[in-house]
């Protein structure tokens, strides 16, 4: 499968980008969780808990404790499994229901923003019967949500990536920690309590897979986005961006611009209907609801309003574009995943500015 990677990166090693934290140096008797849940969205959130599947093999508290009680019960629930699975799965379950701990600090990727949330679990495990799905679950206080993964180096944003559900986090536990106790998600601040200095055992080797290869070069891309380039720049480059697209698009006075950064259209002169007014926010944080309001009052009945951040959105914003015809709002992850998918069609100096290649990693996915 071909994607993108960096140019100044060897798969599955840590970037230049990633050198900002280093060894840490932090220590906590506290074990530290990742969990991934492509399942769930908000609900994980707002009635605070964390979950996995496997539901048709039942409560976990009714199997025994060794490893192979739980092996047997993922084989005779999903009879279908490929024997190299069994005990994959069986593990997962184990840690989640066993290894797991009130106290422990969990860090959770949560894929509909693609920022991390990190929390700290409060519950034994249970078996939520009433739920639709993913009823082995724990509770947990979500202590800090929405962080950008801009925030951590790229070495522990591969580590998280792991293609397990439920691992330990053994290389970065200090850099988590300091994001969790720190009063800012300002990643100098973070990095003033981790030691700075990078060592070879930083570096994060793995298999290539395509999907971790993919979020890598993601955050690389919006590594650079955030670092590298003037605010100025970034309206620059969305007109770039939407030029790939097939739009013609110029970036307006800097100052006293009313709030529109970029004009987009599709005839070239900029005379036929409907005018695109684009506002530019690089930013990592998260957009509300009276700045995408501010951009719907510029606009008159036969505009469009186009919002680009490098961040998220709130609900509040998020509810506003679904009722509203002709706004759209394009976070950090949507921005990125366009840049990647029309990365070839860019200019030359923005390419240079943003240096990947293409490479051939495995597809896990592939029925082989």
């Amino acid at each position: 499968m071909a994607v993108f990677t960096s140019k100044h990166d060897r798969v599955g090693k840590d970037s230049g980008a990633g050198r900002r934290f280093g060894a840490a140096k932090v220590s906590s008797v506290t074990k530290m969780w990742a969990i991934h849940n492509d399942t769930m969205t908000y609900e994980l959130l707002d009635q605070g808990f964390i979950s996995i599947g496997w539901d048709e093999i039942g409560d976990l508290r009714n199997i025994g404790n060794s490893r192979d009680d739980i092996k047997a019960s993922v084989s005779s629930a999903y009879p279908d499994i490929k024997p190299g699975a069994v005990p994959v799965w069986a593990g997962t379950l184990l840690r989640f229901r066993d290894g797991m701990q009130a106290g422990d600090i969990v860090v959770a990727p949560f894929k509909p923003d693609s920022t991390l949330n990190i929390g700290t679990i409060t519950s034994d495990y249970y078996f939520e019967s009433q739920a639709d799905t993913h009823r082995h679950r724990r509770r947990i206080e979500w202590k800090k949500v929405g962080l950008s993964r801009t925030v951590f180096s790229q070495s522990a944003l591969y580590e998280i990536g792991s293609v397990l559900t439920v691992f330990g986090v053994k290389r970065h536990h200090s850099e988590f920690l300091a994001a969790l106790t720190s009063s800012t998600a300002d990643p100098v601040v973070i990095a003033r309590t981790v030691d700075a200095v990078s060592s070879p055992e930083d570096d994060v080797i793995d298999e290539p897979r395509a999907e971790r290869v993919h979020r890598q070069t993601k955050d690389f891309v919006l590594e650079q986005l955030t670092r590298s380039i003037s605010p100025r720049e970034f309206e620059e480059f969305t007109a770039a961006v939407l030029r790939t697209l097939g739009y013609q698009a110029r970036v307006t006075q800097y100052s006293a611009d009313g709030g529109i950064d970029v004009i987009a259209h599709r005839d070239p002169l900029g005379v036929e209907p409907p005018l695109i007014k684009v506002q530019c926010k690089q930013r990592t944080s998260t957009v509300g609801a009276p700045e995408v309001g501010q951009l719907i009052g510029t606009l008159a009945s036969d505009e469009l309003g186009l919002f680009v951040t490098l961040g998220t959105y709130s609900r509040e914003a998020l509810s506003i574009e679904r009722q509203r015809r002709g706004l759209r709002l394009v976070g950090g992850e949507e921005l990125v995943e366009l840049v990647i998918s029309n990365y070839e069609e860019l200019s030359p100096t923005w390419r240079a500015r943003i240096p990947l290649r293409k490479v051939y990693v495995v597809d896990e996915s592939a029925d082989l």
